[in-house]
């Protein structure tokens, strides 16, 4: 039995894309862990990850933290020093 989708026929709203664009130094810098842990994974199998590997995995690991901190202090009022 196959069940049919119904098309979506709405457009973002503006709001959803101001969200996304406040969010976006976060995905990217999620997007760079996910290249690094592929390049490490690839490494694995060809000599094991050198030492700029490890760090450029360490550096964007540094950089979701420094940008969900950021998130947080601009949409959460509470939280903002």
């Amino acid at each position: 039995m196959r069940k049919h989708l119904a098309p979506v026929a709405a457009e973002p709203t503006a709001a959803d894309l101001a969200a996304i664009e406040s969010e976006w130094p976060l995905i990217a810098a999620e997007l760079d862990v996910l290249d690094a842990e592929i390049t490490m994974l690839y490494a694995e199998d060809h000599g094991g990850p050198t030492v700029l590997e490890w760090r450029r995995l360490r550096r964007a690991e540094a950089r979701v933290t420094r940008a969900a901190a950021d998130l947080t202090a601009r949409t959460d009022p509470h939280r903002a020093a």
